[in-house]
């Protein structure tokens, strides 16, 4: 599956201390890589570790991204912590055809009915994954394959320089689990 359009918004929704503002900036870093036109930024106040916070992606494959508003009309929704399905509407502003990609041991249609989502919808477990492969439930680096799989943004291989770099000894694990994800993604068909 991939998104076929110049300009893709993603919004991620995540908790403090999960990873959602460095999965924002490795993909940016990556889309750069590709010759591709990115930003990475954040939206959070004194928000505490756990509390719910939101980071936003712009990647364009043609143009330099000018904008630099919040994302408030995304093509893809990313949720880190499915606890927050219950608390914030993810969805809100989400375009007509776009994707909501959640880390949950549910399926789609388990979700979709659970919690109302009328997008299409693609799970992964990231936090079995992240677990697993890094010994940690930090699921960033995990959703950032399912992430790519979806949309199609970048290539995965493009992911692997970011991932060392930030990461240093523990890149190859990250690089694991991001492409175990990848790999895993359970994406819902049309």
């Amino acid at each position: 599956m991939t998104i076929k359009k110049s300009l893709i918004e993603i919004r991620w929704h995540g908790r403090g201390g999960q990873g959602a503002v460095t999965s924002t900036e490795l993909l940016a870093q990556a889309a750069i890589s590709e010759g591709k036109y990115a930003q990475a930024f954040p939206s959070f106040g004194p928000e505490r570790r756990g509390a719910p916070v939101q980071a936003f992606n712009r990647v364009d494959a043609r143009e330099p991204v000018r904008i630099r508003a919040d994302i408030t009309e995304p093509d893809v929704v990313v949720v880190l912590d499915p606890s927050l399905l219950s608390k914030v509407n993810v969805t809100s502003g989400l375009k007509k055809d776009g994707w909501v990609v959640i880390n949950t041991r549910k399926t789609a249609k388990e979700i979709k009915s659970e919690f109302g989502i009328k997008h299409r919808t693609a799970t992964v477990n990231a936090t079995k994954i992240a677990r697993e492969k890094l010994g940690v439930s930090i699921v960033n680096t995990t959703m950032l394959g399912a992430v790519i799989r979806v949309t199609g943004v970048v290539a995965k291989e493009s992911t692997h320089q970011p991932l060392e770099k930030r990461f240093g000894r523990l890149g190859e694990r990250n690089i694991n689990a991001m492409e175990t994800a990848y790999t895993e993604v359970a994406i819902e068909e049309q």
